[in-house]
């Protein structure tokens, strides 16, 4: 763990983890949607041959491998920040944070308005506990 935050640092950071979260969803989607479109090119292309579909095959995963890298960079983006990235579908990240004697997670995911959760590091999501300020 390379930073550590302070809550009005994590929710300052908000308005770039939003976007960056959405993008990824969105980018996670298309590689979903390209890997759906090679499984069925694949089995028309075992069963009809593979010269006429090389080319699309070839379109397909080019688009899957620009989405993957792109969505690599913006995980990467985060985690330059010190964002601990969680679950891409869920958008859920965690701030490491000084709770008293020990670290802690600040719990955020897209959808939520402001960082209100934290958890101990050896739980996750489901063991989230309000922030009592």
């Amino acid at each position: 763990m390379d930073r550590l935050f302070r809550r009005d640092e994590a929710e300052a950071l908000l308005a770039t983890v939003r976007p960056l979260l959405e993008e990824i969803q969105a980018l996670r989607r298309e590689a979903l949607e390209q890997d759906a479109q090679l499984q069925k090119l694949h089995w028309k292309a075992r069963s009809n041959g593979h010269d006429e579909l090389d080319d699309a095959l070839t379109q397909v995963q080019r688009r899957r491998e620009v989405a993957n890298t792109a969505l690599g960079e913006r995980v990467d983006r985060l985690r330059g920040m010190g964002v601990l990235v969680k679950d891409l579908d869920m958008g859920l990240v965690d701030f490491p944070c000084q709770r008293g004697e020990r670290v802690v997670y600040l719990c955020w995911k897209l959808g939520e308005a402001a960082i209100e959760w934290w958890h101990e590091v050896d739980t996750g999501y489901g063991a989230r506990k309000p922030l009592d300020d």
